[in-house]
């Protein structure tokens, strides 16, 4: 281990503090002092200090005693000569002292410090030549310049990184070595070092040289000041290493990372190519075109494996990008068919799958497109087109189409890594493409099946003016179960419905037509609309229990969770009931004129309606809300993707409520016109959601077109009714239904005296169809009989379904009401108005 001195001398650096007099006599020697030069106190103390100094330092006190006292002090180097004859180098710092300081004599502190015996040993034989050696035989390129930047001195590796060797470089400017290089960035370095004397190291410069013009060439560089003794600048010390291959590398990475990034971000199939186009240019290509079977952007699945005959499957154009507009002007624009000579490379890549690699195209060969425009005729040459890369888009063993890569600015031609990264790119981005197309063709699955369950015509009725806009969601995720409708109902009345499944997809769509099919069902059993929630809520239960203990809101195509509005209005009594099963309650637009009635408040109101449990959920019963609406005023039904908050956007529902009464208040539009311009106020042009709007005007049954008599429960008052009928019939010009409207009256009386209680009533009603009610105050239901030739009753009911289109009961707080229609001369069944996705239509009376 050696002795305790021999440890000291060989560790790292010992710092002295020496003081000294005015006459630079030593006032102090610590034992650090002593350790580092070998020297005792006794020896040295009192004596000059410059007799420490080696001999080839000995002349320099005199300029150092200047230095001292024009600036307060000095820092440098110094070789003392130790006691055994061997030089040690220190760095020295001399700084004076006040001579208040309170110890008279001292007036100059030294500091002094070496590295160690291995430096004291290796500097100690290290020459000039030695230094010169390894500046020569450095991979590094080395070379100073003056103040004025022109060339004093470089090694010789910097020859390989272009401007000659050093006697062409002598007392040149960088500007002037490498005529093509950026030398203003460079020397703005320089001179930024010279004057602030901080260093600037690993400085990347990009460029060509003139050692190899036609690729970029990447450059790891750094400054350092130079300065001679009394730390004057005298010019710049640059280094500079090539980095190529790692600037490459990284830029390659960087592709691929911004190719992660920014394709796929949309499940659009176009806007997917268009960004894979717009991701490699100019990085990889100057110029790209991305093609694609058609078959792929309409969402197909294409045939797996290469293509047998690719001159016979037609292209289109996805994604196009030039690096400067119009080089080159383009053979085919987007969305337009791009068709290719069967021995071209692009239908060669789509035939076999590979890749193709032309480093240089031939400048007399025409351009690769078939059927090209009237008066277009171009060799590659007059493209500018030089070199050329073609990869064709596979992905699963499925190929989608092929992408042509092209360079006509950038001198340097494709080489394989260009390839293999343009391979990666299109590889990476072909997983994107058939995503993109495999949701198109479920999302179009999934609108098609929601369209057609969606009413597409509305069946005539006088109630109300109806208008409907539906605008389907933008994104698979948001295509879901939104449905609406309006339903006839007897006694001139009509039901509007709109109603919610919860979860997305093709599942939730034909959830929808279920619930749909059930609300139509119930309603023909003129149910209130609390008691056809009920039976909605209790067969949808029934339904997920049959499904299993799995079904889950919103999961599976379940209706659980699902919301339905029901609302009926009857235009006689001008009486609107409504109940929610967990949807929002409708809005109510007042009328701009008078109607039937009259009425005070707000312009657009929202009913106080009890919101009962969403379907399938259970726990609470539903309850209806029921309102006296003046003519003209309008329903609004919708689902909440009308009221929605925008993206990122934080609202409450009265949020959502004023935007839709500001809406609704705009202006006095047509109802078509009104609902188009609500939807296209509230909702985004591509909602993440479904919107469904349906409005309705209300209209008042005219008094004169309403007859009713109350009758008392006696046989013979069926003859009196029947000349009562008869006598209204004529007075609205029906005479040739006398007949079989008396038959009608004659039976339904008959039936309610007979077999009815309490008080009866006839009313006939004229609308669309003639209707006939009589309703008394019993809960027994009526059914249709089969009589056996021999029976002496038995036939009325049967009779009427003969002689009325329509009939049926509906029950009331009071008893029940039996009903019969008969189609007036030419207002038969009808087709309404069509109703399609992102369509408004309006539901006009004959």
């Amino acid at each position: 281990m050696g002795t305790p001195e021999e440890r000291v001398d060989a560790g790292v650096a010992d710092a002295v503090t020496l003081l000294l007099d005015a006459e630079g006599r030593l006032l102090s020697w610590p034992p650090a002092a002593e350790r580092l030069l070998g020297r005792r106190a006794a020896d040295v103390l009192g004596a000059p200090a410059v007799d420490l100094l080696a001999p080839e330092d000995a002349g320099r006190p005199q300029e150092i005693a200047e230095r001292c006292r024009a600036e307060g002090g000095w820092t440098g180097v110094l070789r003392l000569r130790r006691d055994d004859g061997m030089r040690v180098t220190l760095g020295v710092r001399v700084a004076g002292l006040p001579e208040d300081i309170g110890v008279s004599p001292v007036r100059w502190m030294v500091l002094a410090a070496e590295s160690g015996r291995t430096a004291r040993s290796a500097g100690s034989r290290m020459t000039p030549a030695m230094l010169e050696r390894i500046a020569g035989q450095t991979p590094i390129g080395l070379a100073v310049v003056d103040t004025e930047l022109r060339c004093v001195w470089a090694n010789a590796a910097l020859e390989r990184f272009g401007g000659g060797p050093f006697q062409e470089r002598l007392g040149r400017r960088l500007g002037e070595i490498q005529p093509g290089l950026n030398a203003t960035v460079l020397e703005a370095q320089m001179c930024q070092v010279l004057e602030t004397g901080v260093p600037v190291i690993d400085y990347e410069h990009v460029g060509r040289f003139r050692t190899d013009p036609r690729r970029e060439q990447a450059h790891s560089m750094s400054f350092v000041r130079l300065e001679d003794e009394r730390g004057v600048p005298v010019g710049v010390c640059y280094s500079v290493v090539d980095i190529s291959d790692r600037w490459r590398a990284r830029r390659r990475l960087s592709l691929l990372d911004r190719a992660s990034e920014h394709i796929g971000r949309t499940l659009d199939v176009m806007h997917t190519a268009q960004d894979l186009a717009d991701v490699v240019v100019p990085d990889l290509a100057d110029y790209v075109a991305v093609e694609l079977l058609e078959s792929v952007i309409k969402g197909a699945e294409p045939q797996p494996g290469p293509l047998g005959d690719a001159v016979a499957v037609p292209l289109r154009r996805a994604g196009m990008r030039a690096a400067r507009q119009g080089e080159p002007e383009p053979a085919f624009g987007i969305g337009a068919v791009s068709a290719y000579r069967e021995d071209t490379p692009p239908i060669r890549c789509l035939t076999d799958g590979s890749s193709w690699l032309s480093p240089r195209l031939d400048p007399l060969e025409p351009e690769w497109g078939a059927r090209l425009p009237a008066g277009r005729s171009h060799h590659f040459g007059e493209l500018g087109l030089h070199t050329a890369m073609v990869v064709p888009i596979r992905a699963r063993g499925v190929t989608l189409g092929v992408t042509l890569f092209f360079r006509l600015r950038r001198a340097d031609p494709f080489d394989g890594e260009d390839l293999r990264l343009a391979e990666e790119v299109v590889a990476r981005a072909a997983v994107c493409l058939d995503n993109a197309r495999r949701y198109t063709r479920e999302r179009d699955a999934a609108l098609v099946l929601q369209q057609s369950l969606l009413p597409h015509t509305f069946p005539p009725q006088d109630a109300v003016e109806v208008a409907t806009y539906y605008r389907p969601a933008d994104e698979l995720s948001g295509v879901g179960g939104d449905w609406f409708d309006v339903i006839p109902l007897s006694g001139a009345r009509v039901a509007l419905v709109v109603g919610e499944v919860v979860g997305h997809g093709i599942e939730a769509a034909a959830t929808m037509g279920q619930l749909r099919t059930a609300v139509r069902t119930l309603a023909d059993l003129d149910l209130p609309p609390e008691e056809l929630l009920a039976h909605l809520d209790d067969l949808v239960v029934q339904v997920a229990r049959e499904a299993g203990e799995t079904a889950t809101v919103g999961v599976g195509g379940s209706a659980l969770g699902s919301s339905c509005l029901y609302v009926t209005y009857d235009p006689v009594s001008r009486h609107c009931v409504m109940a929610s099963a967990g949807h929002l309650p409708p809005a109510v637009l007042r009328p701009a004129g008078d109607g039937c009635g009259s009425g005070g408040g707000e312009a657009v109101r929202f009913p106080e309606l009890p919101v009962g449990p969403a379907l399938g959920l259970g726990g609470l019963p539903f309850e209806a809300a029921d309102l006296k609406l003046d003519e003209g005023s309008v329903l609004a039904l919708y689902t909440d993707g009308l009221v929605a908050p925008a993206e990122g956007a934080s609202e409450t529902q009265d949020s959502g409520r004023s935007r839709l009464r500001a809406a609704l208040e705009a202006e006095d539009l047509p109802l078509d016109a009104l609902c188009r311009g609500v939807v296209d106020e509230l909702a985004p042009a591509r909602p993440h959601d479904d919107v469904a709007l349906l409005l309705a005007r209300t209209r008042c049954l005219d008094i004169g077109r309403v007859a009713s008599w109350d009758l008392p429960a006696d046989p013979a008052i069926v003859g009196r009714a029947r000349e009562m009928s008869t006598r209204q019939l004529e007075a609205w010009g029906l005479g040739d239904l006398a007949f079989t409207t008396e038959l009608v009256v004659s039976e339904l009386v008959t039936n309610a005296i007979r077999h009815g209680s309490g008080p009866i009533r006839l009313r006939l009603i004229l609308e669309r169809a003639l209707i006939c009610e009589v309703s008394d105050a019993s809960s027994t239901s009526p059914h249709l009989r089969h009589p056996r030739t021999t029976d002496e009753g038995g036939r009325g009911l049967f009779l009427i379904s003969q002689f009325a289109q329509r009939w049926g009961t509906r029950y009331t707080d009071d008893g029940k009401i039996i009903w019969a229609e008969q189609f007036l001369d030419g207002h038969g069944p009808e087709v309404g108005l069509s109703i399609g996705i992102d369509t408004v239509t309006v539901g006009e009376p004959a």
